[in-house]
């Protein structure tokens, strides 16, 4: 179809909006990010370029919860399925927010969450809810759990993997994807050892029954076992997909990204390339029988998971019709493949890189990187990139930047020296993924410009059992020194001032935001932990000896012990918290998938304390993602601490409408029209600014009536 074609199909779609508006229609948002294709696109456009400036807000939903929310809500028919932040599953008449039911499994929800799957068989309809390591499945018109369904209406996610499921740790963060009578899952595993192998798994809708499994790290006479150490299957955990899946839904071909092996930053104990880590996976969604793959990290050192589902869309190219799908990254990389072949559509080299100079780690000395698109984000820190906000900051930052190790992409961590990381550990590409305009053939992406820095240092010499658990388990987001990166990763210095040892005991078995269940620490291994939290060593006492004695007794030998540990997660900001780098500090970009060439680029988000300064346009951290309308809109929270809610053309990128949240939209938004109006919904809750505001409530807009 030429250009032509498409714009009449723009025109076309808004045409027949407005008879389906006339006709008093409903449309729905039925998965997550709005269709299993992944592609984030609504044909709904009653919402416009022309009239977008006049939207108020219809209804509101307070969950009397406060705290991080991420979800992405479903809307099916007049009925909107979201969660609350502790992982409750609600539903609400979508058209005036009213509660019809509520579902509360009594399972205190602890991790990030960020939607539901909906099924039905035109008699049956269920929703399936991730809470903690169980997966639910609930009646759709009532909330209450489908008996015949697992053990009672759930199944444990944490059982069939490896070892005793009790001593596991999954949890369903992103929802799993529904194709025929089968709920395919991944799940959030550890980042450090003991962790399970990160199985994708397929379940029957009806019973719960196990259907089939792929392995990411193959068993022996699997293809790929020959790219870990032998018998690595044995103790290598995670390779998991906790970011979610995209479904070719008529081919029956689902995609499956994966993220890194443990331990993320040191690959000693698995030296080799490690299929499925990191790796695009094309399975036959039927039978998971493998298709195609492609990795984009071998041997991981650097946590660079695949962040978020492929987007599924069609393409001309050379006077064919491609069946394609775009794959955004950490370091804002697009691979752009044909979905059918697995054959990239831009060429991809594999580029050399240093080699690491860490006793016992071996790196590959290539990586691959695809010729364009071009980096969504910048890719190589260099000191005539560092802040001149104020020349005491700039002075600060280069004298911190020439203690570091920078050179871009793939540089292995040195041990007792920072290296930088840049786009940092958390993107670059995020969770929230991106939109295409299946109409036009351009790809919305949100982009966070963060460096960050890490490093190794030699794991304790005959540590203390309490030492042993901390560096092994807790180092990498709190540092080797408990310091911690705060906000983010907060500082456990004094923790044990401010928690009581059963808060303590509490959090690290049931996880808390970023922080997964640690359920494979058992009692004596606490008690020593504590110990070390409270003092820097174990307690002395003969009964504390006795029980750290015990404790390195009954400790797993399928977990080995690490040589070297991480130094922590650290964010390069300056002294007064602001990115020690020039903005931008994070952007929406919009790519043509045709040419692979940028259509415009632009700062989102803003710091409210530098505005008053007269620093405007800077960026900032983006958390949630963007929709695209056939209305020619683009709609996008995501910007942390000045609380926005955003509307852009897609053609332009210029800014038709904003408002301010009463807390941050960390979360995607969805648009559905009920009995013809269309409405736009998204959560906000905060949490990610620490002076910010935190609540959590749903907030649907519309045109006035």
């Amino acid at each position: 179809m030429n250009r032509s074609g498409r714009l009449w199909g723009v025109a076309a779609a808004a045409l027949w909006c407005c008879g389906l508006c006339a006709a008093q229609q409903t449309v729905g948002w039925p998965a997550y990010g709005g269709g299993r294709s992944g592609d984030h696109y609504s044909r709904l456009a009653q919402i416009n370029r022309a009239n977008v400036n006049r939207l108020k807000v219809a209804w509101t939903f307070d969950t009397g919860e406060k705290g991080n929310l991420q979800d992405n809500p479903l809307i099916v028919g007049r009925t909107l399925y979201a969660y609350t932040h502790s992982q409750k599953v609600i539903a609400l008449d979508a058209a005036t927010g009213r509660l019809r039911w509520k579902f509360d499994s009594a399972v205190r929800g602890t991790q990030p969450i960020r939607g539901l799957a909906y099924w039905s068989d035109g008699k049956d309809e269920r929703i399936f809810a991730g809470v903690m390591s169980f997966l639910y499945c609930l009646d759709a018109r009532t909330g209450k759990p489908v008996e015949s369904f697992g053990e009672h209406g759930r199944i444990d996610l944490r059982k069939n993997l490896r070892g005793d499921y009790k001593l596991q740790s999954v949890a369903l963060t992103t929802p799993g994807i529904i194709y025929k009578d089968l709920i395919i899952v991944g799940g959030r595993n550890p980042e450090s050892h003991p962790a399970p192998p990160g199985d994708i798994r397929a379940f029957d809708v009806r019973t719960g029954a196990l259907r089939w499994t792929f392995r990411t790290i193959p068993h022996p006479g699997e293809p790929g076992y020959d790219t870990w150490p032998p018998n690595a299957w044995k103790t290598a955990g995670s390779a998991n997909n906790w970011a979610g899946m995209s479904l070719d839904a008529k081919r029956g071909i689902v995609y499956v990204p994966t993220g890194s092996a443990v331990m993320d930053f040191y690959g000693g104990d698995r030296v080799g390339n490690d299929l499925y880590a990191d790796t695009l996976l094309a399975l036959d969604a039927g039978t998971g029988k493998l298709l195609w793959y492609f990795q984009g990290v071998h041997h991981d050192l650097w946590d660079r998971d695949f962040p978020a589902p492929p987007a599924l869309f069609t393409i001309e190219r050379n006077g064919k019709t491609v069946e394609a799908l775009a794959q955004i990254t950490k370091q804002a990389y697009v691979y752009v493949f044909d979905r059918l072949t697995g054959q990239s559509l831009f060429p991809i080299h594999e580029l050399p890189y240093p080699a690491s100079t860490v006793p016992g780690e071996v790196t590959s000395p290539t990586q691959p990187k695809p010729d364009a698109p071009a980096p969504f984000a910048r890719q190589v820190l260099t000191e005539s990139m560092l802040t001149n906000r104020t020349p005491q900051a700039h002075a600060w930052a280069v004298k911190e930047f020439h203690t570091f190790r920078s050179g871009g992409q793939f540089i292995p961590f040195a041990v007792e020296k920072q290296t930088v990381v840049f786009p940092g550990f958390d993107g670059g590409g995020e969770w929230s993924g991106p939109a295409i305009d299946p109409t036009t053939d351009v790809l919305y992406v949100g982009s966070t410009e963060m460096a960050w820095t890490g490093g190794l240092v030699p794991a304790a010499q005959q540590a203390s059992i309490g030492q042993e658990i901390y560096e092994s388990h807790c180092a990498i987001c709190h540092g080797i020194n408990l310091a911690g990166s705060p906000p983010t990763f907060p500082s456990l210095v004094g923790v044990m001032n401010r928690l009581t040892p059963e808060q303590v005991r509490d959090t690290i078995h049931q996880g808390k935001g970023r922080m997964p269940a640690f359920l494979s620490i058992d009692a004596a291994q606490l008690n020593g932990l504590i110990a070390y939290l409270r003092s820097g060593r174990d307690a002395s006492s003969s009964d504390a000896k006795k029980e750290m004695s015990a404790a390195h007794q009954s400790r797993t030998t399928a977990a080995p012990l690490n040589r070297y540990v991480f130094t922590g997660y650290r964010k390069f900001l300056d002294p007064d918290g602001y990115p020690a780098i020039t903005p931008p500090w994070g952007t929406l970009n919009a790519i043509d998938l045709k040419s692979g060439k940028y259509l415009w680029k632009i700062p989102l988000g803003e710091y409210p304390a530098l505005v008053k300064q007269g620093i405007r346009n800077t960026g900032s951290e983006l958390y949630g993602g963007p929709i695209v309308t056939a209305g020619g809109l683009v709609f996008i929270g995501a910007t942390v601490y000045d609380r926005k809610f955003h509307v852009f053309d897609s053609s332009t990128g210029k800014l038709l409408w904003e408002t301010t949240l009463p807390y941050a939209g960390i979360a995607t938004p969805s648009t559905y029209m009920v009995n013809g109006r269309q409405y736009v919904v998204i959560a906000a809750s905060g949490g990610r600014d620490p002076h910010g505001p935190v609540g959590g409530e749903y907030i649907a807009f519309a045109l006035p009536r």
